[in-house]
């Protein structure tokens, strides 16, 4: 979506409201440890589509229960915004902090093959003084 001052201004609102509802008003233990990683919304502010982080082994639990809630929080989030229209939620499981803790683990574990020096080839450069196994 296109983004210009307003837009962004509206974001980080819902954005914020809505993490404080997550925080401060649903009792839910399943929601716990669950952090708003980005908010977007439409032009009209029909729609709101909301990101949300946490734990890799619970994408499931954490889905279910914010459908379990979407009808309260959506409720709340009315009345805090003040908006005309109260945007209808849509969640979705932000993965992109998974993401860039597994490519930064595979970064950590180099291959000892990446460490041999090689020809423009990619061929392993035999050092002088070295042992063949040709004989």
């Amino acid at each position: 979506m296109k983004q210009n001052q307003h837009s962004r201004r509206t974001n980080e609102q819902a954005r914020v409201k809505l993490a404080n509802i997550l925080l401060f008003e649903i009792s839910d233990p399943d929601l716990a440890f669950v952090t708003i990683t980005g908010v977007e919304v439409s032009v009209d502010k029909s729609y709101l589509r909301a990101y949300v982080s946490c734990d890799a082994d619970r994408y499931d639990e954490v889905s279910a229960a914010l459908a379990r809630a979407k009808g309260r929080i959506r409720s709340l989030l009315g009345r805090a915004l003040g908006w005309r229209v109260t945007p209808e939620l849509d969640f979705r499981i932000d993965t992109t902090t998974d993401e860039a803790e597994r490519i930064s683990r595979a970064l950590e574990d180099v291959p000892p093959t990446l460490g041999v020096e090689k020809d423009e080839f990619g061929y392993p450069v035999e050092r002088p003084g070295a042992e063949s196994d040709e004989g």
